[in-house]
């Protein structure tokens, strides 16, 4: 008969405060896009251009969607967010949230924009030029 676990008081508490911290980093960040959002939406859409991950025929009307994305996820829930980014989680180790479901917006929802007439580059380095620019924002 296999041993039942049962994790102690002491191990309890120090897994709810490391899930309960991460939760709060996360509500963290999305509230600071809620105040960054124009920035970021601009920041963004450059990056992509200059790096040429996206090619595009409007720098303005990509600006424009990124800004949409990133409003979309001030008002989604836990779980949309989570449905979004989920084909993505395993990208690269600790993921940011925000970068995540930005780069799942542009290889998913994007790329079939009117603007967009191809995007360039793995979704590692999209990831990377996104979380680049969300670090710059949200870690000061």
């Amino acid at each position: 008969m296999a041993k039942v676990f049962r994790p102690s008081t002491r191990e309890s508490t120090i897994i709810s405060k490391i899930e309960s911290s991460k939760e709060h980093a996360r509500r963290k960040a999305i509230n600071t896009v809620k105040d960054e959002i124009d920035t970021l939406s601009n920041s963004l859409a450059m990056k992509l251009i200059e790096n040429k991950l996206v090619e595009t025929t409007n720098k303005e009307g990509i600006e424009e969607q990124i800004h949409i994305c990133l409003d979309n996820l001030t008002r989604a829930d836990d779980f949309d967010i989570d449905y979004q980014i989920a084909p993505y989680r395993k990208l690269v180790p600790n993921p940011h949230v925000v970068s995540l479901y930005v780069t799942s917006f542009i290889l998913e929802t994007l790329i079939n924009n009117r603007y967009v007439i191809d995007i360039f580059g793995s979704d590692e380095e999209i990831y990377f030029t996104v979380n680049q620019q969300v670090d710059k924002l949200i870690s000061h």
